[in-house]
């Protein structure tokens, strides 16, 4: 699960072949003890239990850096190496 960025204490992941149970392009939030999966299309929460002002930083994210997030997505999704994302400053 390769880390491609961390804001605000935030850390945002990508699973290698990651396709299976949400059948969408997402990604996955942490912090501190709660987490979340975020639709990358959408931007939207899918599923978790985040602050909601954390998810707003994440929203806000997704929605600056859909195309490398679509990009990124696309290589793990075939076990190819990811690249860091930019983080919200």
């Amino acid at each position: 699960m390769p880390t491609i960025s961390l804001f605000y204490g935030i850390v945002i992941s990508l699973y290698y072949f990651d396709s299976e149970k949400h059948h969408t392009p997402h990604i996955h939030a942490k912090y501190q003890d709660f987490t979340g999966v975020f639709d990358i299309y959408g931007g939207e929460i899918i599923e978790g239990d985040l602050p909601k002002n954390k998810v707003k930083l994440i929203e806000a994210w997704i929605e600056i850096h859909k195309e490398d997030l679509i990009a990124d997505w696309e290589l793990a999704s075939t076990g190819q190496q990811v690249f860091k994302i930019e983080p919200l400053k």
